[in-house]
């Protein structure tokens, strides 16, 4: 264990230079791959949002379809019927409400597309093979 110590320590620096493209592709295949986690996580709370948006656009679509019924019921007679149906109406279009709330709240946290952490640890990355340390 010692002995293999030792010998690291006496590479020579073309021995360590060899090593520098190697290190500088890891490096960007590190990157690259921290930048399709984020990207896919941003666009993964895009879709959830667009989806809620779907689903509170349906419920809207039933909860005109119940009014018009609502409206029907009511004029054809003068029972409570078309309470009842108000009353459906009624909570649907809260249930709708609750999931564009939701959308926009999920297309908020997935907003700017951009990956801004990868963005900032590539600059990173380059202002230190630059030399110009942590900026």
């Amino acid at each position: 264990m010692t002995e293999e110590r030792d010998r690291r320590a006496r590479r020579s620096l073309v021995s360590l230079l060899g090593e520098l493209p190697t290190l500088i592709i890891a490096l960007l295949k590190d990157e690259i791959e921290n930048l399709k986690r984020e990207l896919t996580a941003r666009l993964a709370k895009l879709g959830i949002g667009v989806g809620l948006f779907v689903v509170a656009a349906l419920l809207a679509f039933f909860a005109l379809a119940t009014l018009i019924a609502a409206a029907v019921l009511g004029l054809a007679t003068v029972l409570p019927a078309w309470f009842a149906a108000l009353i459906v109406a009624g909570a649907l279009l809260l249930l709708a409400v609750i999931l564009v709330l939701a959308g926009v709240s999920s297309i908020k946290k997935g907003m700017p597309i951009v990956p801004e952490d990868a963005i900032t640890s590539i600059k990173k990355d380059i202002n230190t093979v630059k030399g110009l340390g942590q900026s």
